[in-house]
């Protein structure tokens, strides 16, 4: 299993609920790799000294979750030169017209130009095409927003492999179970999904954030109007605030958001129990942080461990790659 996680901006509720809270049960069930993709990062102006302080806090961050080193693969996009060489032949062999319907390149051009937009954000769904194929991944966890470059992954796999014979593992989406994945909504805007880049970061609770922070964030987010008995229920259609405190909170607890629903009349107890499941779910994962940026040096010495088993097994693919496209091997 391989799934990757960009290192900007900062990490928040919807993250840790919809993915890496996965991530943590699944590196003892699969063989997983854990990428922190700096390289993809790169699609868009970056202060250099904040991309390295932010990859730096994202690592120290999924082993506060519980990432294991020991177990799981966790590592740099970048510190495997082999996701590189491997966009390269893949981008000879995919194709422009379908690296231009790609919904994501289509939005962010639409919003700045295509003139003024790296080449990189264009061709950026190939290297992480790259980047899947290269551990011969047959599971990757993909929200909504990712499909779309994971078909594109299935075909550039199947297009070479038919091209040069059988190269590439060609990888399914997992589809969460129950209870997994869950898709956290803004607590400002509930009808849109908690965003690293939402207009108002009221909305967004930040896996850091104090825990009187966390309070304040959900005491003013959005329900509605309705009052009286059957206004605390779970409707996410036509209740879309109120629906995402119960999953918040059932999700925090494990519970059902329709069981926890049951136990409320009234929008503020909701809110008040809600914000302290939060703090509470968070407190372990902020406290270990604290303690992994006091030891120097665990972080930097769990990503080169990362890296190199990584590079152990990257090798072994980009080497079937550049024999079967016909390049002399290397001496």
């Amino acid at each position: 299993m391989l799934s990757g996680v960009q290192p900007t901006g900062d990490i928040h509720l919807g993250n840790y609920l919809g993915a890496l809270r996965g991530w943590v049960d699944d590196q003892h069930d699969y063989d997983c790799y854990f990428c922190l993709v700096d390289l993809h990062a790169l699609t868009v102006p970056r202060d250099p000294a904040e991309l390295r302080a932010k990859s730096m806090e994202c690592a120290n961050l999924l082993l506060a979750v519980g990432l294991d080193p020991d177990v799981c693969t966790l590592f740099l996009q970048s510190h495997v030169p082999e996701h590189t060489e491997l966009s390269w032949l893949l981008e000879c062999t995919a194709s422009m017209g379908e690296l231009r319907r790609m919904t994501q390149f289509k939005d962010k051009t639409a919003r700045g130009g295509e003139e003024a937009a790296r080449v990189g954000l264009f061709t950026y769904p190939v290297l992480q095409a790259a980047d899947i194929l290269l551990y011969d991944a047959d599971r990757v966890p993909v929200g909504d927003d990712q499909r779309q470059h994971l078909e594109l992954t299935r075909d550039l796999a199947m297009r070479f492999n038919k091209r040069y014979g059988k190269t590439f593992v060609v990888p399914a989406a997992a589809i969460p179970a129950a209870g997994r994945g869950a898709r956290i909504m803004d607590l400002q805007q509930p009808t849109a999904k908690m965003s690293k880049s939402a207009e108002s970061p009221q909305g967004v609770v930040l896996l850091l954030d104090p825990p009187k922070a966390i309070e304040s964030k959900v005491k003013r987010a959005v329900t509605d109007a309705e009052t009286g008995a059957g206004a605390v229920r779970y409707d996410p259609a036509a209740k879309p605030g109120v629906s995402n405190l119960l999953e918040l909170l059932g999700l925090a607890t494990g519970r059902a958001p329709a069981e926890v629903a049951a136990e409320y009349s009234q929008y503020g107890p909701l809110k008040a129990d809600a914000a302290s499941a939060l703090v509470e779910m968070l407190r372990p994962v902020q406290q270990r942080y604290r303690e992994l940026t006091a030891e120097p040096g665990v972080a930097e010495k769990a990503l080169a461990q990362g890296a190199d088993k990584a590079h152990a097994i990257a090798s072994v693919t980009l080497h079937r790659a550049r024999d079967a496209v016909g390049l002399v091997p290397r001496p």
